[in-house]
């Protein structure tokens, strides 16, 4: 019984444990709600530097705080999203974005993928067309006194 109360306890927990809750905090809330919505939507496209892969709308860390107080503040003096974007991206680099732009240096990180895979499957291609065409190794048989000898040796 204590421990079907006990399977029961740990599921409701597990099952309580993947919501995510966005970490913005009450005073951070513009007063605004279409600015609040432009700083929401904002903050889910820029990465938190600390935690890598989650936004900084969902992160607790304190310089993902610091990230959506900045863009708030940005969109309160008047910037255009492009503007805040630009401005966050200047002070810490494109890696700052979760879906980096395909433009500049980042155009041949994004190409470079896909070239390499052309490059593989053209040199397995050659290859496998120069394996057809060679011509069939000739397996040297041994001859009688070597096949003698080594039955010699075998024996000892």
């Amino acid at each position: 019984m204590i421990r079907r109360n006990a399977a029961l306890l740990l599921a409701g927990f597990m099952a309580l444990a993947p919501v995510a809750a966005p970490a913005v905090q009450p005073d951070e809330v513009l007063p605004d709600p279409a600015l609040e919505l432009r700083a929401r939507e904002l903050s889910k496209g820029l990465r938190c530097l600390v935690c890598r892969n989650e936004s900084i709308d969902e992160s607790n860390a304190g310089l993902a705080r610091d990230l959506r107080l900045l863009v708030r503040e940005r969109l309160l003096t008047g910037d255009s999203d492009d503007q805040v974007i630009a401005f966050v991206v200047d002070r810490y680099g494109e890696f700052v974005l979760l879906k980096p732009q395909a433009s500049g240096a980042n155009l041949l990180l994004w190409l470079a993928g896909p070239a390499m895979l052309l490059v593989g499957a053209g040199i397995g291609a050659v290859y496998i067309r120069h394996r057809q065409s060679a011509p069939e190794p000739v397996s040297d048989a041994l001859s009688d006194d070597e096949a003698t000898r080594l039955r010699e040796i075998l024996k000892e």
